[in-house]
């Protein structure tokens, strides 16, 4: 493995530390959701948390979001997509977002229905993801964890009903 960047080389170093288990007993679903594009089912997502999440705080807090997918979807189209919305909270530069990008087609495959893609944000650690309860991809930086759990906690999300179901509000 060839460490071209920064930000590869720290998250190889990320990749060491040790990350709780997603799916803890002792961190309930706080909230849940179903995303529809165009009126169909893409999929169901859940936010686990150890404490209920605060809407203005939330990336202060350790945090689990997992998706049930509906439908077939490739891998990339997914990775493409996140970092579409992932720009909605602010510019990213392109070296950082290829390299985001780059990370993020490694952690998601292709996905059929019944598929669970599920994340883990910690504040200063950053992201791990898992495919069907399996780790998948690298371990990324608290800037990118920030930015991709953004998708749907940050106010400046697409989704802003989903936001709203998700931190148990609705």
């Amino acid at each position: 493995m060839s460490f071209s960047t920064p930000w590869s080389r720290r998250s190889a170093l990320l990749a060491l530390l040790p990350l709780p288990a997603l799916a803890s007993p002792d961190w309930p679903a706080r909230g849940q959701g179903r995303m529809r594009v165009f009126g169909f089912s893409v999929y169901d997502i859940r936010l686990l948390a150890p404490a209920p999440v605060q809407p203005e705080r939330w990336a202060e807090q350790e945090l689990a979001l997992e998706l049930r997918y509906s439908r077939a979807l490739q891998g990339a189209r997914i990775a493409e997509r996140s970092l579409q919305e992932m720009r909605r909270q602010g510019e990213i530069p392109d070296a950082q977002a290829k390299d985001w990008l780059a990370a993020m087609t490694q952690a998601f495959p292709d996905v059929v229905e019944g598929d669970r893609l599920s994340g883990l944000h910690h504040p200063v650690r950053g992201a791990q993801f898992w495919f069907n309860g399996q780790p998948r991809g690298p371990a990324l930086d608290a800037a990118f964890s920030r930015r991709f759990f953004g998708i749907w906690l940050h106010p400046a999300t697409s989704a802003p009903d989903l936001r709203q179901q998700l931190l148990g509000r609705a």
